[in-house]
């Protein structure tokens, strides 16, 4: 198969690396060249030459607002059989396609859902769609063929397909993915002008809820802004949710304590339901904390510890200790691991926190 990628951003690049690992032949775009010959240089294609064959497919790695452009423009030249793109948005993109007579046949709106608050072909990485949805929202004009060549690609970059239509992608991911950003950047927002003394008590929790905070902002306006209403929608529930929590504290009612604790508990009710590992059902995983210290090599040695063991680690994450060259890395294991684990390492020398 011979892809052209069109934009060799984080995206691109990377959905260009995934396909070089299946033995995909790619071809790289990208209006800065200097981009292009970066992702080039990193093993994720060759540069489009200036008279190409016409690609099998081609992915339109490009902001929201430049999909149907970029559409438009690679049709008239004849540059691939088949278009996808991999915005954040659907509605507008097809919209705006329509109305510059593209030819929407040969066209699948797609959505990868991964990424990174990093950016930049640097930032690619070949497994980043490993196990991730990918959603494929055909138009009623899209031919059966196109959607089974994106379909694909899909797969042959590690994601799972997950066919619906632009309509309910786009109200779907301003809840998943388009409010939250927002919300981790309004709770960022509060540390710029926060005392250092303060900062330095900040542990993983704050990391974890900020961390998507640090995407790239004219990306995240676009995509914001496209997808307007549904995230307004969503913004407006969740505000009104702190908002009578911040009533309850600040009144210090007897019955604040029961509000704060039904909005804590409803939280956890919805963390159960976002689908485990590999998109399937959530499973319940044991925590095992081991004391690591902050070198090369460690990792490598810890992970073999827990192979030679026998046991399979389902996640990791590390936090680091202030001003130590050491750090806790937290295993996630299924629960009937976590016994023989723990007795392994220690046996090893670990540190452990049983």
């Amino acid at each position: 198969m011979r892809a052209l990628v069109l934009g060799t951003g984080l995206i691109g690049t990377s959905v260009a690396l995934a396909l070089r690992e299946r033995g995909w032949r790619v071809w790289l775009l990208d209006a800065d060249p200097a981009a292009a010959r970066l992702a080039a240089d990193l093993g994720a294609g060759e540069l489009l030459p200036p008279q190409p064959e016409p690609a099998d497919v081609a992915v339109l790695a490009v902001p929201p607002a430049a999909v149907a452009a970029a559409l438009a423009g690679a049709q008239a030249r004849g540059l691939a059989r088949y278009y996808t793109d991999v915005a954040s948005v659907k509605q507008l993109p097809l919209a705006r396609a329509r109305e510059l007579r593209c030819d929407l046949a040969c066209y699948v709106p797609g959505h990868p859902l991964a990424g990174r608050e990093k950016h930049g072909p640097a930032a690619a990485r070949a497994d980043l769609f490993l196990g991730r949805p990918w959603a494929l929202c055909p138009a009623p004009e899209t031919s059966e063929r196109a959607t089974e060549v994106v379909t694909a690609l899909a797969r042959a970059c590690g994601a799972t397909p997950v066919p619906t239509d632009a309509a309910s992608h786009d109200r779907w991911v301003a809840l998943v993915s388009h409010a939250p950003h927002l919300v981790a950047a309004a709770m960022a927002a509060r540390l710029e002008a926060a005392p250092a003394a303060a900062l330095g008590l900040a542990g993983q929790g704050l990391r974890d809820v900020t961390r998507v905070a640090a995407g790239e902002t004219g990306l995240w306006t676009q995509i914001l802004t496209a997808n307007a209403a549904p995230v307004a929608e969503v913004l407006a529930a969740v505000a009104a949710d702190l908002a009578e929590a911040a009533r309850t504290l600040e009144a210090g009612e007897d019955a604040g304590e029961k509000s704060v604790a039904a909005l804590l508990e409803r939280g956890q009710a919805g963390v159960a339901r976002i689908p485990g590992k590999h998109g399937g059902a959530p499973r319940e995983f044991a925590a095992v904390q081991v004391v690591i210290r902050d070198q090369p090599g460690e990792l490598a040695r810890l992970f073999n510890a827990a192979g030679a063991a026998g046991v399979n680690i389902e996640d990791v994450r590390i936090e680091h200790s202030p001003g130590l060259p050491v750090g806790v890395a937290e295993l996630s294991v299924r629960p009937a691991a976590a016994g023989p684990l723990l007795d392994a390492l220690q046996a090893g020398g670990w540190p452990v926190r049983r």
